[in-house]
């Protein structure tokens, strides 16, 4: 059995209207967050790998503009399991552009870590969201159910 679980507004304790909103993620949030940001320090890496001529330009421009592309486009595939498993994929080809840019180690790791946060607490934090709304509904239940509202 499933519960539909309704936000109420704590000034009149009546339930707000959603129009079929869907939940924010927090874990897809803080994600797309991360990917952007890190999309940029890709491009300032490639730029560095260029300029320090670390390997063919076309090779260092097809690699660096390919991986801040993908991560630009990935929050939009954040919507399952298989988006986020894509995402730890791109952790990890960033921690490996460390192999041109010997500095990107550091900072691939930095973002290895930073993505491991955003796991960990979107889905805490969604969890947390999840139980606050079912018990704000059972709550209002009884309430009806003592004002004779049923």
């Amino acid at each position: 059995m499933t519960t539909k679980v309704q936000p109420i507004d704590p000034q009149s304790g009546k339930p707000l209207k959603t129009k079929g909103a869907r939940p924010i993620s927090t874990q897809r949030t803080l994600a797309s967050m991360l990917l952007a940001f890190e999309s940029f320090v890709i491009f300032f890496a490639t730029l560095v790998a260029f300029g320090l001529k670390v390997a063919d330009p076309i090779t260092v421009w097809s690699v660096g503009l390919s991986l801040a592309i993908l991560m630009i486009l990935t929050p939009a595939v954040l919507r399952n399991k298989a988006g986020y498993y894509w995402g730890w994929a791109l952790q990890f080809a960033t921690l490996l552009t460390g192999i041109w840019v010997p500095l990107m180690w550091l900072v691939g790791a930095i973002f290895v870590c930073l993505w491991i946060w955003a796991m960990l607490a979107g889905t805490t934090i969604d969890k947390a969201r999840a139980a606050y709304l079912k018990l704000q509904s059972d709550v209002q239940d009884i309430a009806d159910q003592v004002s004779g509202n049923n």
